[in-house]
């Protein structure tokens, strides 16, 4: 038996590209199973889109299998093509013949009926089977593709950066260790680790960033883009943290400032625009019953150009306001969210973008004002949720870079050579920014939390599935 020889639901309702009186062959999950003296109905869903598809069954006595058929069961249904008669559908499929291809019992947890996303969250690897995670999973799926789609079109390179690294990229400390020894008998010399001895002959941890390496590329290659996992072990269990997430990255060569916030601005409407046109049906979906401002707001962040506003501008801004801060203001903060919504949803109402940052509160490879205040990072604020991009020119004069460092109170350089080099030798200006994939899809979908965008999610104290 061929199962491969079908016709996807979405070509059907969504596409409208099978004629009617077509013979087709449909694979797909039970979503609900009606019978009757003369007619029976099996609603049929095969992933493709948000819609099932109806099929008719005239003579259910003929089919005896219908007995052992449940929600959640997995069939095959041939049959043909037809105009529906009944509300709710345009076509439904007459069935010639049924197959029960794997039964689904009375305690499939799934019933028709809702479910909070924290039960779900229990059953992640079944809750893509709902109407919900089915349509993250396709609107994630498709968003990957505009990704790539949108920096290949730019003459962007795609570059594969190491997941595991011997560098902490931000300077945080808040690493996964990756290593062999056997943690019952870890070995030392001189009274510490030795880490000569492990695997990797040095400390190695999974990346918190692809950007270091990312600068190397695009000193050699013009512009580049990553697009890959990362993981941050902070400890911090909000709706919009994660400790396995997935990050792009572009870097590009001879840019500053003015060229990140370009780029930043023009990728995030393109994102937007391609969710609206290309996942309409189910971002409908999103917006009926996730966020009913949604379709609103995406519209309204491709159609107005982003404020752009200095840090110092901002602050004084917030200062100046009547709103009563849960953390107050003054110049040298970094802004909180209750911030960036201000600016975002009261002042300018749009998406802004913030530039120049106190130089005390970004990391070291940003490049330094003159006056060793500030530096010229960015970050792209958008309203109903503040960050959603940060960025900045690198530094890139060897001797600055140094300073700053030794600034930062790092004084052992020497793990630094590599990176040193292409300031050493034909230094140039260069310019980047990172977008963290699941925030994206999150602002993108409605959805609340980073929990219910990733297919399985990793989190302080759950890493199952």
């Amino acid at each position: 038996m061929d199962y491969k020889v079908r016709t996807r639901v979405r070509q059907i309702v969504v596409e409208d590209k099978i004629p009617v009186d077509s013979q087709i062959t449909i694979l797909g999950l039970t979503r609900t199973v009606r019978i009757s003296k003369n007619v029976a109905f099996i609603e049929i869903n095969d992933g493709s889109c948000m819609t099932s598809i109806q099929t008719v069954i005239p003579e259910p006595e003929k089919f005896p299998v219908l007995d052992k058929i449940l929600t959640g069961a997995a069939v095959r249904v041939k049959g043909k093509l037809v105009t529906s008669q009944g509300k709710g559908q345009k076509y439904e499929v007459a069935v010639e013949s049924l197959d029960l291809i794997g039964e689904a019992g009375a305690d499939y947890p799934l019933q028709k009926k809702r479910h909070s996303f924290e039960f779900l969250r229990e059953i992640a690897h079944l809750r893509p089977r709902t109407n919900t995670f089915g349509a993250v999973n396709r609107v994630r799926s498709r968003l990957a593709y505009a990704i790539h789609k949108y920096y290949q079109d730019r003459g962007f390179y795609y570059i594969h950066t190491p997941v595991i690294t011997a560098s902490d990229c931000e300077g945080a400390g808040d690493l996964f260790r990756v290593t062999t020894f056997d943690l019952d008998a870890v070995p030392k010399k001189e009274g510490k680790i030795d880490w000569e001895s492990d695997f990797f002959a040095t400390e190695a941890y999974l990346t918190v960033s692809g950007q270091l390496e990312g600068e190397l590329l695009a000193t050699a290659l013009g512009d580049i883009y990553t697009f890959g996992p990362t993981f941050r072990a902070e400890n911090s269990n909000t709706t919009r943290h994660a400790s396995e997430f997935w990050m792009i990255e572009p870097e590009m060569a001879w840019a500053e400032l003015d060229d990140n916030m370009h780029l930043a601005e023009d990728f995030l409407k393109y994102l937007f625009r391609f969710a609206l046109e290309d996942c309409s049906d189910d971002i409908d979906f999103f917006n009926k019953w996730i966020d009913k401002e949604l379709i609103a707001t995406l519209e309204g962040c491709i159609k107005f150009e982003f404020e752009r506003i200095s840090y110092t501008d901002a602050i004084k801004l917030l200062e100046k306001s009547s709103e009563k801060f849960e953390f107050p203001v003054k110049w040298g903060i970094d802004l909180q969210t209750e911030h960036e919504r201000y600016l975002t949803e009261k002042v300018f109402k749009k998406p802004v973008i913030v530039f120049d940052y106190p130089l005390d509160i970004k990391a070291f490879y940003m490049r330094v004002s003159d006056d060793w205040k500030t530096v010229r990072a960015m970050d792209v604020l958008v309203p109903r949720v503040g960050e959603i991009i940060g960025g900045s020119q690198r530094e890139e004069r060897l001797d600055v870079l140094k300073e700053h460092l030794k600034r930062k109170g790092i004084t052992d350089l020497e793990p630094f050579g590599w990176y040193f080099d292409i300031r050493k030798w034909g230094t140039m200006p260069h310019a980047g920014f990172g977008l963290g994939f699941d925030r994206a899809v999150m602002y993108i979908t409605g959805m609340a939390n980073i929990r219910d965008v990733q297919p399985f999610p990793r989190v302080p104290r759950w890493a199952k599935f």
